[in-house]
């Protein structure tokens, strides 16, 4: 295995609750770092072109509708094979299916409002960590 970087995001849901320091208890109890984190609202645009794999989808107009209507925790986190140890300790997508003590099991409202995004490959992680984040900002 080796070190990796991946792209972490607390939702709007997540942070209205004030669940970011439980959320980000999780990632480092799991042995991931925080190496860059800021806390923004995003605009529906730029939460469109964040989103814009999912341009054709059904739901992408919720979604990022949802993604603009409050502030949300942009993070990188490293770590050993750190994409998917994030993907492990985030759960799955629909919190019904989430294993418990996932993040999605114990603190999503629902399918979309599952409080946290992350990436799901080392290419989609180096885009992602790049739309928030300058170099310098990552501080290992």
């Amino acid at each position: 295995m080796a070190t990796q970087r991946t792209l972490s995001l607390i939702k709007p849901d997540a942070t209205r609750r004030n669940l970011t320091g439980k959320i980000n208890a999780k990632f480092e109890d799991a042995g991931l770092r925080i190496v860059a984190q800021k806390r923004l609202h995003l605009t529906k645009a730029q939460a469109g072109e964040f989103y814009k794999v999912h341009a054709e989808r059904p739901f992408y107009d919720e979604l990022t509708t949802f993604m603009a209507s409050g502030p949300i925790v942009a993070q990188v986190l490293e770590g050993e094979d750190a994409i998917a140890k994030n993907r492990e300790v985030m759960g799955a997508t629909n919190p019904a299916d989430a294993e418990a003590g996932t993040i999605r099991a114990e603190f999503a409202e629902s399918v979309g409002e599952n409080s946290v995004h992350g990436s799901d490959a080392p290419e989609t992680a180096k885009e992602e960590i790049a739309y928030f984040f300058a170099g310098l900002e990552l501080v290992g």
